[in-house]
C-alpha cells in the first residue's frame, strides 16, 4: 500500500462536520488518559493488535495524539449531580505521531457508523492538531482507500512510497 501526503496548511476545516455529528448525538474529543485501556481493548476487539497498541502510544503523549468518536446515550435523564453525565459510546478513533513523527494512522470506524463523515472528523481533528504543533505536512502511511484521502484531506500519493517505513515482522 501506497503513503499519501497533506499540506496541513491547506487542510479543509473541521468545525462544519463537527457541528454537524454533534446534531447527531455524537462528539469528536482526545481521549483522557484513563480511557487508555478501554480504548485499547475497544480497538483489539474491532480492528488491529498493531493499531490498540498505537493508541496506546497515542495515549501517553500530552496532549494525546488521539481522537476518538464517541455516540452520548441519548436515553440519559439528567439529574442533580453534576457529574452525573450521559454515557458515551465508543464508535471511532485516528491517532498521530505513533509510526513516526509527522506521520498520520491508524483510524478506524465501527463499519455500522460508516458512510456519515466520522472518519472524515477524525482525520481533520488529527492533521488540525498536527498543524497547531508545528507541522507543514503530514504522511499518511499505508493508505488502503486513495480516494477517501484526496477527496477529505486533499492528500496525494507519494510515489515510490512502498513498502515505506513498515517492515517485515519483528520475531524474538
Amino acid at each position: 500500500m501506497t503513503d499519501m501526503l497533506v499540506k496541513l496548511y491547506a487542510v479543509p476545516e473541521v468545525a462544519p462536520l463537527l457541528i454537524a455529528l454533534n446534531q447527531k448525538g455524537l462528539e469528536i474529543r482526545r481521549p483522557d488518559p484513563s480511557e487508555k485501556y478501554i480504548l485499547a481493548k475497544w480497538v483489539r476487539q474491532h480492528f488491529k493488535e498493531s493499531w490498540a497498541i498505537g493508541c496506546e502510544v497515542a495515549l501517553e503523549r500530552r496532549p494525546a495524539s488521539c481522537y476518538i468518536a464517541v455516540e452520548k446515550s441519548p436515553a440519559h435523564v439528567p439529574r442533580e449531580n453534576l457529574y452525573d453525565l450521559p454515557d458515551e459510546v465508543l464508535v471511532g478513533f485516528a491517532c498521530y505521531d505513533v509510526a513516526s513523527k509527522g506521520m498520520f494512522g491508524a483510524m478506524g470506524v465501527k463499519e455500522e457508523y460508516r458512510g456519515q463523515g466520522i472518519g472524515t472528523a477524525l482525520l481533520l481533528a488529527c492533521l488540525h492538531a498536527m498543524k497547531e504543533e508545528g507541522y507543514a505536512y503530514a504522511v499518511i502511511g499505508w493508505v488502503a482507500s486513495v480516494d477517501f484521502y484526496a477527496r477529505a484531506a486533499g492528500a496525494t500519493v507519494i510515489p515510490d512510497s512502498e513498502p515505506g517505513i513498515f517492515r517485515g515482522k519483528l520475531v524474538g
